[in-house]
């Protein structure tokens, strides 16, 4: 299907993409997923062929696409701000992307009826696309790039601009279509909720690299690095020093650790402690004083004096010193 081989890209002497290469198969759901200026966007545009990269290829099937312009590679674009034709309707917006497949007028307002049934606007033909909702113009643009049958999807922070309901409804519409359609999909966000809920496989992208490849569950429980960890939230972020094989000294105490690097006794590394798994015991492990406790969806997020932040199921009481034990698979080595 479509192979990314070592792509690079700069600007004004800024080097924005360094050698960046992927594949997405059949049906695949990729997300790249990284924080504003991290390159996602500018990928995206080199894929489609709206930009060239300096070096690199794009391939599909095989065949290198560089001479191939955007509108004939036969790539659905769904942008976040839409990109809709306010003078034209509902029906004239997805009409847009029929027009050169040259199909006879009642085949065209057949395929116009099947895709607004696909996107939940059943009727919204002879609508203006400025009278409809934010989530339901969305949906116009998610209609018109379905319109051609593209070979390849891609989105391009297609949700940032909604709320969080229409976001999250979009998010199971999408997840739907995709699913059911079989496409091979390439979507773009700064939202981990959005990558993980989306994506069979996860690219996180910084400064222009991708630093880690998986699937959501995958890189949930490993980042496989200091920023990856931060960037997620996926846990607490500590210095310690290898006192002998599993152990590290840390400022929160003595530690358990398997690690799969190759680490010698005063060797200092960075290691994540997982805010959940936690649950409290009686002795060693991490101790202090609660100062602050917050009710989450599925527990109750716990601050101890000079610690990071953990969960229980159980809200402690504030002021209470409590005695926190970590599961060994709970944390994790990052250098």
């Amino acid at each position: 299907m479509l192979e990314i081989k070592n792509i690079w890209k700069s600007y004004e002497d800024r080097t924005l993409l360094h050698n960046i290469s992927f594949t997405v198969a059949a049906g695949e759901t990729i997300c790249l997923l990284g924080s504003s200026g991290s390159g996602k966007s500018t990928l995206l545009r080199i894929i489609s062929g709206l930009e060239d990269p300096d070096q690199g290829q794009v391939l599909w099937s095989g065949q290198d696409l560089e001479s191939v312009p955007a509108h004939r590679r036969d790539f659905g674009l769904v942008f976040q701000d839409y990109a809709l034709f306010p003078h034209l309707t509902v029906a004239g917006n997805v009409a847009f992307g029929l027009n050169m497949l040259s199909l006879p007028k009642k085949e065209m307002d057949q395929r116009i009826v099947g895709l607004l049934e696909k996107v939940n606007l059943a009727g919204f033909e002879e609508r203006r696309v400025t009278d409809l909702s934010g989530g339901e113009q969305q949906r116009v643009a998610l209609a018109r790039a379905l319109a051609p049958d593209p070979r390849l999807l891609m989105f391009d922070e297609p949700l940032g601009a909604l709320d969080r309901n229409l976001r999250e409804q979009l998010m199971a519409e999408l997840r739907r279509i995709l699913q059911l359609g079989g496409l091979p999909a390439i979507y773009v966000t700064h939202d981990q909720d959005e990558a993980f809920y989306l994506a069979d496989r996860v690219l996180l992208l910084h400064e222009g690299t991708i630093v880690r490849d998986g699937t959501p569950a995958d890189i949930w429980a490993d980042p496989g690095s200091a920023w990856a960890a931060r960037f997620l939230d996926a846990g607490n972020i500590l210095s310690g020093v290898i006192l002998s094989s599993g152990w590290v000294k840390t400022l929160l105490g003595f530690l358990p650790l398997e690690c799969r690097h190759d680490h010698l006794a005063g060797d200092e590394i960075t290691i994540m402690i997982s805010k959940r798994g936690a649950r409290l015991g009686t002795l060693g492990g991490i101790n202090g004083k609660v100062t602050d406790v917050v009710f989450s969806q599925d527990g109750y997020k716990i601050t101890l004096e000079n610690s990071p932040e953990f969960y229980l199921p159980k809200a402690p009481q504030l002021g209470q010193s409590i005695y926190l034990e970590i599961p060994t698979n709970g944390i994790k080595c990052l250098s």
